[in-house]
């Protein structure tokens, strides 16, 4: 009889990535900046790696999936990075489905909100998230994945 597979070390969180962030480093550069979602989830993967966590990083331009993913995250992960996109400010059901859950939750916006047009200035997630981190570009994601661990210890 095999053994069964060894999961990787560290502990697992989920990075999950909104609508459009696949086109990042093409769509935008002088908003988003010109770092790619792969170089995004590289960073992410080692700065979650320097603290003990294992980030799993994914990316859905549809909110059902991203909704999965959260759901699953109830008990594949520990806590959860959103960069929700622009559902931000649109998708109540991507915020009920981080309310239910009941993990950490650290919102990330690679822009600053508050500081584009008006109806960007309110995130639904905002509401359900532990911590929000927006303006510091890509490096907002090892800010959001440093608090996360620091939640996690807190909370353990």
């Amino acid at each position: 009889m095999p053994n069964p597979p060894v999961p990787p070390p560290g502990v697992p969180v989920l990075v999950l990535n909104g609508p459009n962030l696949n086109l990042l480093g093409l769509r935008e550069p002088e908003v988003y900046g010109t770092d790619t979602l792969a170089g995004i989830d590289e960073l992410c993967r080692s700065t979650a790696a320097a603290h003990g966590l294992r980030a799993d990083c994914r990316q859905s331009n549809h909110e059902g999936v991203l909704i999965d993913a959260v759901h699953e995250a109830r008990t594949a992960h520990r806590g959860i990075v959103i960069n929700p996109a622009g559902y931000s400010h649109t998708s109540v059901a991507v915020r009920d489905a981080l309310a239910a859950v009941e993990l950490p939750v650290v919102e990330v916006h690679l822009s600053n909100i508050h500081r584009r047009e008006a109806f960007r200035h309110r995130s639904h997630v905002s509401a359900v998230a532990d911590t929000v981190i927006c303006g510091a570009g890509a490096h907002g994601y090892a800010l959001a994945l440093t608090h996360l661990a620091h939640l996690l210890e807190e909370n353990r």
